[in-house]
């Protein structure tokens, strides 16, 4: 009995490895007739039993789905190209072990056409503003060649041109463990007949230099990414409200590239929306030491330090600012309150002074003191209008001057000005 039960066994699987080759050949029959669909539902019928087959027939089975997949995909469906490369790698894996590559020469070939299907609808995705679509293609076509970095490096960008932070995150710290630089050589020659400087591959420019068509080659090499991606990778952090992580980034970034100013600029925006006020007056006076006729680096420094009440200080980069840009208004405005605010401050001791003799002249000096503050706050917004004399908030700001010194006649001038 034992004896029999071991027979129909074998005659059982025996009929399992027919029907599989059966399914194969009609999957076979499909693609070469152009159906797809077909061809994957004779492989799905065989694939509940295909690990148990020999080595040969599952590459052959996992080809043809993998050519089936990489066809339907063609037609819109994204998740088809996934399953086609998870189909042809296994084929490669399988006649790896097997030691015979009957079909790995050919895979090999599908998959590079997969990855240029990929990269080209990716292409058609960012112009059509699908970045999400577009970064998932890419990602893939980084899956398949993973030595073509590159490609992670614009799944992370059309990631984050979609706003999709998350997904871009991830993609940045995968190029951040596989250490990609991003850097390259680009190879260039002048044309001897036009004189413009052109690009081209390295062999082609050689040859082209040799013939005497082209001169002056040059190896230029580009900058790294990578403090881009650091820096990307904090600006991703802080937008998601995770404030630790990004200062931890721009930490490192800053280690990568110290002197890269539109860094500063950012972990400087970072500390002042924490709060920490000083560690932004810091970083922005690195930044302006790096950039010094950087305006708004000046003009910045000083809001903070009026903002803390540091009036010298402020008035300081002000001055600065308008040194690198004599236009800038808000500079000027800003400049002119710091000798206004000054003079404020002297009125509540005014106000406390009695009517003594002491009291009465230290009164007199305090409010010569003011009135003397207040004018060069008015002289500073003169001499704005002499550039820009329309400009409605410096008259507004001079007109009040004037009205708080009791200067009536140029009060009544600027108010016509205003035209009020």
């Amino acid at each position: 009995m034992k004896t029999k039960i071991f027979i129909l066994a074998a005659m059982s699987f025996a009929m399992i490895g027919f029907a599989q080759k059966t399914e194969i050949k009609t999957a076979e029959k499909a693609l070469k007739g152009g159906d797809a669909m077909a061809a994957k539902t004779a492989l799905d019928a065989a694939a509940g039993t295909i690990a148990g087959a020999d080595g040969k027939l599952q590459a052959q089975y996992h080809f043809l789905r993998g050519k089936a997949y990489a066809e339907i995909a063609k037609g819109g469906d994204n998740s088809a190209y996934m399953e086609a490369v998870e189909s042809f790698k296994s084929v490669i894996s399988l006649e790896e072990k097997s030691g015979k590559a009957k079909y790995t020469a050919e895979t090999n070939q599908k998959l590079g056409g997969i990855t240029a299907d990929l990269v080209n609808s990716a292409v058609a995705d960012n112009g059509n503003k699908k970045f999400k679509e577009a970064a998932e293609k890419l990602y893939m076509s980084y899956k398949i060649t993973p030595k073509d970095t590159s490609y992670l490096y614009y799944a992370a960008s059309s990631a984050v041109n979609g706003a999709h932070y998350e997904q871009a995150l991830t993609y940045y710290n995968e190029l951040q463990d596989i250490g990609y630089d991003g850097s390259e050589v680009v190879f260039k020659a002048t044309n001897n007949e036009t004189g413009e400087v052109e690009v081209m591959d390295k062999l082609q420019r050689d040859l082209m230099v040799k013939s005497g068509t082209y001169a002056d080659p040059l190896d230029e090499k580009t900058p790294s990414k990578t403090a881009e991606i650091v820096k990307n990778t904090a600006l991703i952090y802080t937008q998601l409200g995770q404030d630790d992580k990004a200062l931890e980034a721009y930490t490192k970034a800053r280690i990568t590239n110290p002197t890269d100013v539109n860094l500063i600029l950012q972990q400087a925006n970072l500390h002042y929306k924490l709060g920490d006020k000083d560690k932004f007056k810091a970083l922005m006076s690195e930044a302006a030491e790096m950039e010094p006729d950087n305006a708004d680096l000046h003009y910045n420094i000083g809001v903070i330090n009026m903002e803390q009440g540091n009036l010298v200080e402020a008035r300081a980069s002000y001055i600065k600012a308008l040194d690198a840009n004599p236009g800038y208004t808000n500079a000027q405005l800003n400049l002119s309150t710091t000798y206004v605010n000054e003079g404020n401050g002297l009125i509540d001791e005014m106000n406390t002074l009695g009517n003594s003799r002491k009291d009465i002249a230290r009164y007199d000096v305090l409010k010569q003191k003011k009135d003397d503050l207040f004018g060069e706050g008015a002289k500073i917004l003169e001499d704005a209008l002499k550039l820009n004399p329309d400009n409605q908030g410096v008259l507004s700001q001079l007109k009040n001057i004037y009205g708080a010194m009791g200067d009536n006649d140029n009060f009544m001038r600027v108010k016509k000005l205003l035209g009020e």
